[in-house]
């Protein structure tokens, strides 16, 4: 599962994926510097696997991950082909979830591609060559759907309406996301189209290191602007978060975060919102020889998530013995959780809880 990093040229996109992977993409005060896609694969920060560590001293530990795309500068005209947008929303196309920054802090020193810094203006202008690619994509598919559904075909008739709600909504400025069609109808004949528009989105307010903790005007503009989205917004001070990461001592970050009046980085907020954005949990396993975040997403089944280790587990799955979280840190080990009655043995229908501590039995 990727999440992209998509935005305007010049909005901080490429400083921010290298605060998040700590990769060194090139990053240059000019549009198109990144061309080729980066991608970095982020640990998710979690506090639990340093608790699971700290009460069973396993050999190691190993965090879930989540991939981080970062996608060059769009412009205006990128649904045309202008600025190798063709390119580029391929690349947005194979990503599962958006991360959209706009920039939301002025600098006479870094240029604007529209020379003024305005992020409803720049968030419009990406959503409008979005848009219109997936219109293309609308368009395309009526054309053949439309000579089915003229013979009385009932299912091809069912799509052509879908295709027509989508079509009236790109066409008045709605992405796909936010376009009312019921779930069954989404799942039959919209998601098999991968609209860019359809995926889900959280955007990222690019502020100055005084707007790290409360936001400014900009970030207020945002929030109005999306509010009817059903998206995330969130503050990040890309710049600072960027000398945060070169700082090699532990302690030394916690006083620069301290001293902006921050808990922790928001690169670590985000990268958590990115994880959930994708739809994914995370449960552990924890033993001497290791302790285990594995990802699985949201309403996966005990199988399922047995499936992530070893596709045999899956298919040989008997049972899963499942301690929550809270038990394991209230009791300090599987084996006082046991003595407790607090473990739980479940079966082929357990839907995964985030958090869950689980151990399968399986025979193959």
């Amino acid at each position: 599962m990727k999440a992209g990093i998509v935005g305007l040229p010049n909005v901080g996109k490429s400083t921010l994926f290298n605060c998040l992977s700590n990769a060194k993409a090139q990053s240059a005060n000019y549009p198109f510097c990144t061309i080729e896609p980066n991608v970095g694969v982020v640990n998710v920060p979690d506090n639990r696997l340093a608790k699971l560590e700290e009460l069973v001293s396993p050999e190691r530990v190993i965090p879930a991950t989540v991939e981080i795309v970062d996608i060059a500068g769009l412009v205006k005209g990128a649904s045309k082909g202008e600025g190798l947008g063709n390119q580029f929303l391929g690349n947005i196309r194979e990503t599962d979830a958006i991360l959209h920054v706009l920039r939301c802090f002025d600098n006479d020193n870094i240029v604007h591609v529209d020379g003024s810094v305005d992020p409803i203006r720049d968030k419009e202008t990406i959503d409008i060559e979005l848009q219109l690619k997936d219109l293309e994509t609308t368009e395309k598919k009526l054309e053949k759907v439309k000579r089915a559904a003229r013979t009385g075909n009932k299912e091809a008739q069912a799509e052509e309406a879908a295709l027509l709600k989508i079509k009236e909504g790109l066409e008045a400025g709605i992405s796909v996301r936010a376009i009312d069609i019921d779930e069954d109808t989404r799942e039959e004949f919209v998601k098999p189209l991968q609209f860019i528009t359809d995926k889900p989105v959280m955007y990222v307010c690019n502020v100055d290191e005084d707007a790290a903790v409360n936001g400014n005007a900009y970030v207020d503009k945002v929030r109005e602007a999306v509010k009817d989205e059903n998206a995330e917004v969130i503050v990040l001070a890309v710049g600072t978060e960027a000398d945060i990461t070169e700082l090699d001592d532990y302690e030394e970050r916690q006083m620069f975060l301290a001293d902006i009046g921050l808990e922790e980085p928001g690169s670590a907020v985000l990268i958590r919102g990115a994880y959930k954005l994708l739809n994914q949990q995370t449960y552990f396993t924890a033993g001497v020889k290791e302790v285990r975040a594995w990802t699985v997403n949201i309403g996966a089944t005990a199988p399922q998530a047995a499936g992530v280790i070893h596709t045999d587990f899956e298919k040989g799955f008997i049972r899963a013995e499942v301690i929550k979280y809270d038990d394991f840190v209230e009791y300090g080990s599987e084996s006082k959780v046991r003595e407790a009655g607090k473990l739980g043995v479940q079966g082929k229908d357990y839907i995964v809880n985030d958090g869950d501590v689980m151990h399968f039995l399986f025979n193959v």
